[in-house]
């Protein structure tokens, strides 16, 4: 599935993943290829998402996550490097 990682600046991360991790508002949850469609509300924390075979990080700001026909799109204030 194409994941993107965006701010209003900047894109952060565009490319297949077979894993995303998100920080929503109501807790983590994981999305995987052929999920339902979802908007959800996110939280500051961290996205992790597994790009061939290897499990990557960026932590972000608040934002919101669309999930819809093998695409996730997370728009998000900042990226925050801790």
């Amino acid at each position: 599935m194409k994941l993107e990682i965006l701010s209003p600046e900047k894109i952060y991360f565009t490319g297949e993943v077979t894993m995303v991790t998100l920080p929503g508002k109501q807790g983590n949850f994981t999305v995987l290829e052929n999920h339902a469609p979802v908007i959800s509300m996110l939280a500051k924390g961290v996205v992790v998402y597994r790009q061939n075979g290897e499990d990557k990080q960026i932590g972000v700001g608040e934002g919101f996550a669309e999930v819809n026909k093998n695409k996730v799109v997370v728009c998000i204030e900042q990226v925050i490097n801790d």
